[in-house]
């Protein structure tokens, strides 16, 4: 059954990062994985929490702070070094025919992908909070941080089951964080920004 799964998965890869080759995605999907292109958005969420919620919105930044880093530290430290799936780029069934669209290959390990990890836990938890007041959070959010996975497969450096099980978890952990900050909204209403 793994066995099957895997292959299916390293199919899936193949189609991704070969069949769907294309100018356009050889453009952008590598500058969407560079954390330095996503300043901007960060930027418009900062400038609409402290324009919404005033010195409130800092604790919102805070905690989408605190769901991108729990997501990242707990998928990057604790999760990878456990399953130590190799990277397609470095996998000798793979990297021979694999299309690398990136500088480098990318140190340590592949499952899960922490990049998915840390954009679904953003997109879930800005999603919870957002959604009464802004009803298309939940497209772009999903949108967003579904095409930053999508660009990881195809640049070469992650598999699908990895985005995919990245995805899953992350959005989990924007739910745990939200869930938290509903907690402390009840119990401390006169800190926590009413959302």
């Amino acid at each position: 059954m793994l066995d099957h799964l895997i292959q299916l998965d390293r199919h899936l890869f193949y189609w991704i990062n070969h069949d769907l080759t294309n100018p356009f995605f050889d453009a952008v999907m590598p500058w969407l994985r560079t954390p330095k292109n996503w300043i901007p958005l960060y930027i418009i969420v900062s400038v609409y929490c402290l324009w919404k919620y005033r010195a409130k919105g800092i604790i919102i930044m805070a905690f989408i702070g605190l769901s991108a880093g729990f997501a990242d530290f707990t998928s990057a430290s604790m999760v990878k070094p456990l399953v130590h799936r190799l990277r397609p780029c470095a996998d000798p069934v793979t990297a021979l025919t694999d299309i690398e669209r990136v500088p480098a290959c990318g140190s340590g390990y592949s499952f899960p992908s922490t990049h998915a990890t840390d954009h679904f836990a953003v997109a879930v938890f800005m999603i919870l909070i957002f959604c009464k007041h802004w009803r298309g959070v939940w497209f772009w959010g999903i949108f967003w941080a579904g095409l930053i996975s999508f660009a990881q497969v195809y640049v070469g450096v992650h598999y699908p089951i990895d985005v995919t099980c990245g995805a899953i978890y992350g959005a989990f952990v924007g739910w745990l964080i939200y869930w938290i900050f509903r907690k402390l909204q009840g119990r401390y209403p006169e800190w926590m920004p009413a959302v």
